[in-house]
């Protein structure tokens, strides 16, 4: 176990910049009443404090637990050799200030650490979870002082979409504290929703796009902006994301198929919202868009965040109808712009934390917050 307590210095600068991008939506319940106000942000710069003498690699995850400590996943080999010797520990813990508070996690004899680091989640008995996109197949629980629990899934053994026991490069992952289950976003090798039980790693159930049964075989390369209709019949790979709403939907990000689908917590399909279908590789990113999800903290979570990795915004949606509302960020590395936009989490005061992996420029290795600043009416034609 590689753990490390240190005191703090530098910052992780941030801001906020308007723009709009465009999305078709499929209201999730007919007859809701639209929001009639916006949420407004102010980027916090010098929130994080690192460690004098560390760096982050790529930052891949962030969560926050219910003292709204900040949780960041970040990955130290994709760092450059000349940077590699000061590499922070994988995972570090932040209090609601920024200020430093605990760093752990890497390869051990104990178990088979993620060779690369994806998706973090702090669940509501304060355990952690960690999974990493491949080529591994894990996900493991911990203790917050970093003491493996559980381990789901084993490196090399999956067998595919039907396998219950074993997962292929997951992204995600989400404890429901009602049912206490665990919904795994399976995920860049297979493509699927997969819930096991928290407490014994158990499986429950696992659903596909549409609620259809997952399935092997041919992988479609994405959504296009020529196409119409509902979208691939499965999801195109990465299933990036999946979040649990207090009312028991569960929102699972199709990056590969650019859009959001929302499910009944047994996997029976309601609805979806495309974000960004107009956006097509070279000319946009990936063409990649649906990242990730979070929900605003009130207790009705009016608002769904969604990352829009490809155009650089995080989208502001109306979580009940699924429209569109407003978005902000552009490409870029100054306070508030993005690079490759990754997950994202939300604190109890609806502040805003968003990671980025940008490998190429611009050369974005940070966790940016948003502090929310309050409501601004909406605009209605």
């Amino acid at each position: 176990m590689n753990r490390t307590r240190r005191p703090f210095i530098i910052l992780l600068p941030v801001a906020v910049v308007a723009a709009l991008s465009c999305a078709d939506a499929e209201p999730e319940s007919a007859g809701a009443a639209p929001a009639n106000e916006i949420p407004t942000f102010q980027v916090e710069p010098n929130w994080a404090k690192i460690p004098t003498g560390w760096v982050l690699g790529q930052v891949s995850s962030v969560a926050v637990d219910r003292r709204d400590h900040v949780w960041v996943l970040q990955r130290p080999t994709t760092l450059e050799p000349a940077e590699a010797s000061m590499a922070a520990p994988p995972v570090l813990e932040f209090d609601p200030e920024g200020n430093f508070v605990q760093a752990w996690g890497g390869p051990s004899p104990e178990y088979p650490w993620p060779e690369s680091e994806h998706g973090i989640f702090v669940d509501y008995k304060d355990f952690v979870w960690i999974g990493g996109n491949g080529p591994t197949d894990q996900v493991l629980k911990f203790t917050m002082a970093g003491e493996l629990v559980m381990q789901i899934g084993t490196p090399g053994e999956s067998t595919g979409n039907l396998d219950t026991q074993n997962l292929s490069r997951p992204a995600d992952q989400w404890v429901h504290p009602p049912t206490n289950e665990v919904f795994i976003a399976d995920g860049y090798g297979n493509r699927r929703v997969i819930v096991y039980d928290a407490d014994t790693g158990a499986f429950k159930r696992m659903w596909g796009a549409f609620g259809n049964p997952p399935t092997d075989g041919e992988v479609d390369p994405g959504w296009t902006a020529e196409q119409e209709g509902d979208g691939p019949p499965h999801f195109s790979p990465p299933v990036h994301a999946a979040r649990v709403s207090n009312d028991g939907l569960v929102y699972v990000s199709d990056r590969g198929g650019k859009r959001v689908q929302v499910f009944t917590i047994d996997g029976t399909y309601v609805s979806q919202v495309f974000i960004g279908r107009e956006c097509m590789a070279p000319e946009c990113g990936n063409g990649q868009t649906a990242a990730s999800t979070a929900f605003s903290p009130d207790p009705e979570q009016r608002y769904l965040y969604v990352g829009n990795r490809s155009q650089a915004h995080v989208m502001v949606l109306d979580r009940r109808t699924l429209e569109i509302l407003d978005s902000f960020g552009e490409w870029g590395s100054e306070p508030g712009n993005f690079g490759t936009m990754h997950h994202m989490a939300v604190d109890s005061k609806g502040n805003l934390f968003v990671g980025e992996v940008t490998p190429l420029e611009p050369v974005n290795r940070r966790v940016q917050k948003f502090a929310l600043t309050g409501m601004r009416p909406r605009a209605v034609p």
